[in-house]
């Protein structure tokens, strides 16, 4: 299969021309590894989701990986902490 540009959506590396982004999950994978913060934050189109895929599969083996999305939690959930944890974990429940 011939490799395209993909300008919307994830980006497969099979499928797409991008970035390598090895040095990039190391990076992310170790501050995993330490403990710490990170965040992911870019404006449309920059290749979030990519990543955050990426680094899902590159984890996997080392970790347990959930993906949450808190978009499926309603506006009322976050009102309060009780709410909140309760939606929260409902999602993790889900997940599995």
């Amino acid at each position: 299969m011939r490799k395209t540009f993909n300008t919307d959506g994830y980006c497969d590396p099979e499928q797409n021309y991008m970035v390598d982004l090895s040095d990039r999950l190391r990076t992310i994978k170790g501050m995993v590894d330490e403990g710490k913060y990170f965040t992911i934050n870019r404006a449309r189109q920059y290749g979030k989701t990519t990543v955050l895929l990426a680094l899902s599969d590159y984890l996997k083996n080392d970790y347990t990986v959930f993906s949450l999305d808190f978009q499926t939690i309603s506006y009322a959930d976050f009102e309060t902490e009780q709410r909140f944890v309760a939606a929260f974990s409902r999602e993790i429940l889900d997940y599995r």
